[in-house]
Formats: C-alpha cells, sequence, structure tokens
C-alpha cells in the first residue's frame, strides 16, 4: 500500500471525507480527486479544539490556527466565516483551482474541509508568521530586518503578484495585498497567503465592478470610488507595502509628520522636498541610498492615480531587482486619499472631496512607465 505524503491511513480519511462529500451534495468524483480532503474532528484534534493558544491570525474571512496533524505534520488552518453563501459545488472548485497553484513566493493551499456549514482551509504552516508581525508589530523588537533581507521581500512579493496576474491562467488579482498576508518562512523568504478575497479573471476581462473588500491605507482610488478592481489595484498595494518594508511602520497610520497624512502622502512630500531617506526605518543602521531611492521611486510608479502610469508587476520584478535608471521625469502625484473614522470604504460625507482630488490627480495624461539601463 502506499502511504504517500501524509501516510497511508491519512489517505483513507481523505477518501472517507471524499466519499461524504459526494454523497451529502452529490459533487462530481473528478472535481474532488485532486483536493485532500479532512474531517472537522481531525483539525479539531489537530488544533486542540481550536484552542486559543494556538491561535496565529485573524482576518475579514476568518481565523487561522496552527496545527499538529497525527503524522507530525505542521500546518495552518484557516476556519472561514459560516455566513458565507457560496454552494458547496462553488466551494470547491475555487479550492481546485488554488490547490493546483504553485509558486516558492504562495502559501500552499494543502486542502480543505466541508462539513454541514463549516467551510476550513488547510495551509501550510510558515514559520516567521506574518511581514505584519516581524516588522510591524510586537515582535520587531527581537527580530531586525536588514536592508539585503528587506529587498528580498519585496522583489519575492512582486515575483509572486507577476505568477498571479500574467503567467497563472485564468489570471488572479488578490484584493488585499498587505503586510498581514505576506508571510516570512524560515529564511525570511516571503509567501503571499489568504486568497480568501481573491478574483479569477478570464484573460478576455479588464476590470469587474465588485463590493469594496479590503484593507485602509492599501486601496486604490479607483476601486473605493468605483468598485473598478483591475490587477493594477494590486499594484497600488503593493506600492503601500514597499514603502512600508523601508519605513517600518503601518501605512494605516494617520498621523505622518505634523498633519495628519497617510504614509504615501508623507512619502511623497518627502520625496518632493528631496528628504526621500527621512522615511527610513530608523532601525537600520545601513542602507544603499541610491538603491533606497530607487526602491522609493518604484513605490510611486506603482501607486500613480492613473491606472495606466501604473507598470505590470513583471516589470516592478525588474525595476527592483536591476540597477536601471528610472525615468523619474514620468512620476506624478500618487493617488492618495485619506477616509475618515478608519473604515476601508468611502463615506457619503467625504466622497466628493475625495473624488475631487482624486481626480485632480488624475487628469495627467496616460502613460506607460519607462525604464532605461544603466
Amino acid at each position: 500500500m502506499s502511504c504517500g505524503c501524509f501516510g497511508s491511513s491519512v489517505i483513507c480519511k481523505k477518501r472517507d471525507a471524499a466519499s461524504a462529500i459526494q454523497a451529502l451534495h452529490g459533487i462530481d468524483r473528478q472535481l474532488l480527486g485532486s483536493i485532500n480532503h479532512f474531517s472537522y474532528n481531525e483539525l479539531r484534534s489537530a488544533t486542540e479544539n481550536f484552542q486559543l493558544s494556538n491561535k496565529i491570525g485573524r482576518g475579514g474571512f476568518g481565523t487561522v490556527y496552527k496545527g499538529i496533524l497525527k503524522n507530525g505534520t505542521l500546518v495552518a488552518v484557516k476556519t472561514l466565516s459560516a455566513e458565507s453563501k457560496q454552494g458547496v459545488r462553488e466551494f470547491l472548485t475555487e479550492i481546485n483551482t488554488l490547490t493546483n497553484v504553485r509558486h516558492p513566493n504562495l502559501v500552499e493551499l494543502i486542502g480543505c474541509c466541508v462539513e454541514g456549514n463549516k467551510r476550513i482551509l488547510v495551509y501550510e504552516y510558515v514559520e516567521n508568521n506574518s511581514l505584519d508581525h516581524v516588522l510591524l508589530g510586537s515582535k520587531k523588537k527581537n527580530i531586525k530586518l536588514n536592508w539585503e533581507e528587506r529587498s528580498a521581500i519585496c522583489i519575492g512579493i512582486a515575483k509572486g503578484l507577476a505568477f498571479l496576474h500574467e503567467e497563472l491562467v485564468p489570471h488572479i488579482v488578490h484584493r488585499d495585498i498587505k503586510a498581514s498576508n505576506i508571510l516570512l518562512d524560515q529564511e525570511f523568504n516571503p509567501k503571499i497567503g489568504d486568497f480568501g478575497l481573491a478574483k479569477l479573471f478570464p484573460d478576455n476581462i479588464t476590470h469587474i465592478t465588485t463590493r469594496i473588500a479590503g484593507t485602509t491605507g492599501y486601496l486604490a482610488p479607483e476601486y473605493i470610488l468605483g468598485g473598478q478592481l483591475t490587477m493594477k489595484a494590486d499594484v497600488y498595494s503593493f506600492g503601500v507595502l514597499i514603502l512600508e518594508i523601508i519605513c517600518g511602520r503601518s501605512s494605516a497610520k494617520a498621523n505622518w509628520g505634523d498633519i495628519p497624512k497617510y504614509l504615501l502622502e508623507w512619502a511623497w512630500q518627502l520625496y518632493q522636498e528631496g528628504k526621500h531617506l527621512e522615511i527610513v526605518d530608523r532601525g537600520l543602521e545601513e542602507f544603499p541610498a541610491e538603491e533606497v531611492t530607487r526602491y522609493i521611486k518604484v513605490a510611486f510608479f506603482c501607486t500613480q492615480a492613473a491606472v495606466n502610469r501604473r507598470p505590470p508587476m513583471s516589470q516592478v520584478v525588474e525595476m527592483l531587482s536591476k540597477n536601471i535608471r528610472l525615468n523619474d521625469k514620468e512620476l506624478t502625484a500618487p493617488g492618495f486619499f485619506q477616509v475618515s473614522g478608519g473604515s476601508s470604504g468611502a463615506t457619503s460625507s467625504n466622497k466628493k472631496s475625495i473624488e475631487t482630488n482624486y481626480n485632480q490627480m488624475s487628469s495627467v495624461p496616460s502613460s506607460i512607465t519607462q525604464v532605461t539601463p544603466r
């Protein structure tokens, strides 16, 4: 008998779970065949009944627990919100797609559990928690990331997004790129996680209109104002994330400098004043000023107000990883805004002023970001 990666007894359990789902919901066996199925009792045992001490994260779509399977494999178990209206067939179709996604900079989805109204995802366990926890949280005092590590994290995230946007078919827009959704392995290699907000894009669709979902400080203006979700919304969020990685502080903080403003607005102001290196994390004792300056410029290219000015992620990878001279004469003001009360969407009272501000910034002609080899 073949033992497989989880052992023969575990494989039998997966087959039993798959058979139960097929019997209850009439799901095509071919769809179930490529997905690892875990029973609820198995995952409850792995997480010690979802013990609070095993909780390692929480997002808009559920809570994540550290778990240990009976064969000793460490996993991250994400319990999705029970209020989800998604049907079993639709859920399993999406899981089947995501299970087959493989890239060094993406968190691997191992399997799932579907029992009653329970929807649970099982991911690979990533040792060093999230970038938010390491760089912006309490653990920052214990783990100091040098510039080489931060640079590698930026490039790794960019490569993961380029894979989702341009190489994977159908393409995937993540919708919620932020520090807490970037996990770090034992060597601090970044892995993009949490595809709960992802949308699958056929090649013939350039954008969709959707409800606003995401995190304050990372949302592109065209997404907040009109619900237009494109790959360039992910590019915008990544640009903000670059600035966070450089400065070691959260973009959601609204009191940068002398007056209330978000990180992107503050960084742009300093750049215009020729003081952009003032945003660099004071914990970085040494850093290459020219390279950091290039990364800051890349962040501004990614967050341009006009969507067509933002480069595709494959070009962002090149801009970050190669010592090239950026055509910064193409840079215009980023599409930043402020949302009162910490809400992730524009309220009726401030939407008009935000829209006016954004329209002023996006009135410049659209062009493609240009890079010139040095």
